[in-house]
């Protein structure tokens, strides 16, 4: 009981902090440049400098790039057609072809929404320094209207400061449900319910008695974790340690109370666990930490609002 309690949380927030990360990098690229010129050698170096991309092969036949994705040798190809530099000065514009393995649909869209940023940045780069886009840039009435962004919480977009939090929210929840779920229904499986009962102490000495604990225990995990997140992975804290304990504590009792309840109308232990964790996932996965409630269904959104993990 006390490696579930103390040592396995600890472990679990240290995996899947680094495990749960929605960036993908060192996608393999294969190169192929059709045009040989001082543009598709200036796109190639956008590429080559990503730290999302590994160029895995370079060539001229575009059945080398084909070849390699169906033998899975690389994740996404870049086609350049012959007279691309001509196009872009002489019509302002021209084609370039991506081709992206698809087999893992997640890494496909990650991956050509990359490569479409890099060539944002590249289009940016004809405009600012050759005056390509469509010969307008060449108008002197030609205003360019350019956005910047400013991200006021986690301004680096580091994936750690989303994640770490709330994983190790569902660690104090899942430690908390299952814990006070496997409560009363232990002393039933033991006999010892019997005993309690026709002692003098009345409901609520019971209830206390049974939840205090485990709160406590909560509240210190909370707190170790806290600590791991701030030394291991450098997470900012920058509001009332206070208000941060006082939800907490909050939100453990009434984690605790639908364990109490679980733990209630069952007859064993197994019984209990399977019951919590049916509504463990359902909680964790409409509590908006691996998907928006924003883009759930109306219906779901609704539901969530009943769910303590959001």
């Amino acid at each position: 009981m006390l490696p579930i309690i103390f040592i396995m949380p600890m472990i679990q927030l240290l995996v899947l902090s680094f495990a749960v990360d929605y960036e993908i990098k060192n996608i393999k690229l294969y190169f192929i440049d059709q045009d040989q010129s001082q543009f598709s050698r200036l796109l190639y170096n956008q590429f080559n400098a990503s730290d999302y991309f590994i160029i895995k092969g370079f060539s001229r036949n575009t059945n080398d790039a084909k070849e390699a994705i169906q033998q899975g040798t690389c994740d996404l190809a870049l086609i350049i057609e012959q007279d691309f530099e001509q196009k872009l000065y002489r019509v302002g514009n021209a084609d370039v072809q991506l081709i992206v393995n698809a087999i893992d649909g997640t890494k496909a869209g990650l991956s050509s929404s990359y490569a479409t940023g890099i060539m944002r940045d590249f289009n940016k780069i004809l405009i600012k320094q050759y005056g390509i886009r469509s010969n307008l840039a060449l108008d002197p009435d030609y205003i360019q209207i350019e956005t910047s962004y400013s991200f006021w919480y986690n301004p680096d977009l580091n994936y750690q400061a989303f994640m770490v939090p709330g994983i190790l929210v569902v660690l104090v929840t899942m430690i908390g449900a299952f814990l006070s779920s496997m409560n009363i229904v232990r002393e039933k499986e033991l006999g010892t319910i019997e005993q309690i009962n026709v002692t003098p102490i009345k409901k609520h000495h019971f209830i206390i008695g049974k939840t205090l604990p485990f709160w406590i225990i909560g509240m210190i995990e909370f707190g170790i974790g806290l600590v791991l997140a701030k030394i291991v992975f450098n997470i900012p804290m920058v509001g009332s340690l206070v208000t941060l304990f006082t939800f907490t504590g909050t939100y453990l009792l009434v984690v605790l109370g639908m364990g109490l309840l679980i733990s209630t109308i069952t007859e064993t232990q197994q019984q209990a666990m399977f019951i919590s964790w049916f509504f463990l996932v359902i909680f964790i996965l409409l509590g908006g930490l691996f998907t928006a409630v924003e883009n759930m269904p109306a219906w779901a959104q609704r539901i969530t609002l009943f769910n303590p993990v959001r």
